[in-house]
């Protein structure tokens, strides 16, 4: 690891930033701009810019080609994904969620007035804890959305076992998870329908973009209904929609990120690879692991920080990377139990959620990507390394600025 041991060699100390421009989490990849163009150019000829156009279908069948589901029905972004799957699912009442998740998956339902009900986290898998459902159903519970943390999957076996127990309906957020699969499945064709993410921050991107995935022929009819504000050919509207379309720029796009599916995972694998090497070893902190098993596209790089281990609080090392410039962000900090409005509806959620709380004050997710060399991840890793050696005095640093104190 490249040695930066002492602790005037980092920011917080007064050196000089080791990163002249911001090292961010979650920098667009990008496919072949040549080929992005040359698409852009058939949809300029075609004038044919939106409404279920040719780009826009090829994108949705290769989509179910590579996760083996009928049915990829595409949307202007991910929230209105789910915010449509929730109304054709005909959710209603209380839905369970987990916490530890992007506030999108806690609003889709109250923007709906469906109250959320927050589930815990296994501290383990971060996913939501198959073990607490029981006492969170009520006769006013109609479903469970999972959430397939950081592309791996959650327990979706004891999740449906639970949900046909109470004849619930399973939906699952899979923002994260494009290119995974479990039990030898790709996600996308678990519970009644999945969400996926072409976000531009996403593993798979199409500038912005989400879809939903399902086999159920009834329910892929109606969520095409009501993207599209009820419309069934010309001048005929037979059921309640919105306008849920994706661009035909947007699935350009989407198409151009495919091709370089393949590439971009090796990246995101070499990348991981080379965090794991120079993280190894330093006190309190640990990587969180991918499954080989199963198909993984290591879009992110997740560090749990025990500070009883490593003397210093993940807050504090954020603090002392974005010094350095690099932006590592916290995730999902601070659980949407503790964001509104549900901490004025639900101020006592906290004391059902033990594991969320924990884990929600110790991850924090570091660069990756297209944007992001070896020679960065030794860099940043070195950072880290330095100011966990040297936390005692890192610590009193910190505390200083905070209270303004010169000593």
């Amino acid at each position: 690891m490249m040695q930066t041991n002492s602790l005037d060699m980092l920011a917080i100390g007064g050196a000089k930033p080791r990163f002249n421009e911001p090292l961010h989490v979650g920098r667009p990849n990008l496919g072949d701009s040549r080929r992005l163009f040359e698409r852009i150019e058939g949809i300029l000829e075609r004038r044919w810019l939106t409404n279920d156009g040719p780009v826009v279908r090829e994108f949705e069948q290769k989509i179910c080609q590579i996760t083996d589901v009928k049915h990829c029905i595409s949307m202007c972004n991910a929230t209105v994904a789910l915010e449509i799957a929730i109304r054709a699912l005909e959710l209603r009442g209380e839905v369970i969620v987990p916490s530890y998740t992007f506030i999108a998956t806690a609003h889709a339902l109250q923007w709906q007035e469906i109250t959320p009900v927050f589930a815990d986290i296994d501290p383990n898998s971060y996913h939501i804890d198959p073990g607490c459902l029981d006492r969170l159903i009520t006769p006013r519970t109609t479903g469970i959305i999972g959430v397939h943390t950081w592309g791996r999957p959650c327990n979706t076996q004891a999740i449906e076992a639970i949900a046909k127990r109470y004849e619930l309906k399973v939906m699952y957020d899979a923002a994260h998870a494009f290119g995974c699969s479990h039990e030898n499945r790709m996600i996308g064709g678990f519970g009644e329908c999945e969400i996926l993410s072409f976000h531009a921050t996403k593993f798979l991107n199409s500038s912005e973009g989400g879809a939903i995935l399902t086999n159920n022929d009834e329910l892929a009819d109606k969520v095409r209904l009501m993207r599209n504000f009820g419309f069934a050919g010309y001048d005929r509207v037979i059921y309640l929609g919105t306008n849920g379309k994706m661009t035909e720029i947007c699935a350009a796009m989407g198409l151009t990120s495919l091709e370089g599916m393949d590439q971009q995972i090796e990246l995101n694998r070499s990348n991981y690879e080379e965090y794991q090497k120079h993280l190894a070893g330093i006190p309190g902190i640990s990587l969180i692991d991918y499954n080989t098993s199963d198909k993984r596209n290591y879009h992110y790089i997740v560090v749990q920080v025990n500070d009883s281990h490593a003397s210093l609080s993940r807050d504090e090392l954020v603090e002392v990377l974005h010094a350095e410039n690099v932006l590592a962000r916290k995730y999902f900090w601070p659980g949407c139990h503790r964001m509104q409005p549900y901490k004025a509806l639900f101020p006592n959620a906290y004391l059902l959620l033990p594991n969320t709380e924990l884990r929600s004050a110790q991850v924090m997710v570091l660069p990756t990507g297209q944007c992001v060399s070896k020679t960065d991840i030794e860099a940043v890793c070195a950072i880290i390394n330095t100011a966990v050696g040297q936390a005692h005095k890192v610590r009193r640093i910190l505390g200083n600025k905070r209270t303004g104190s010169q000593r």
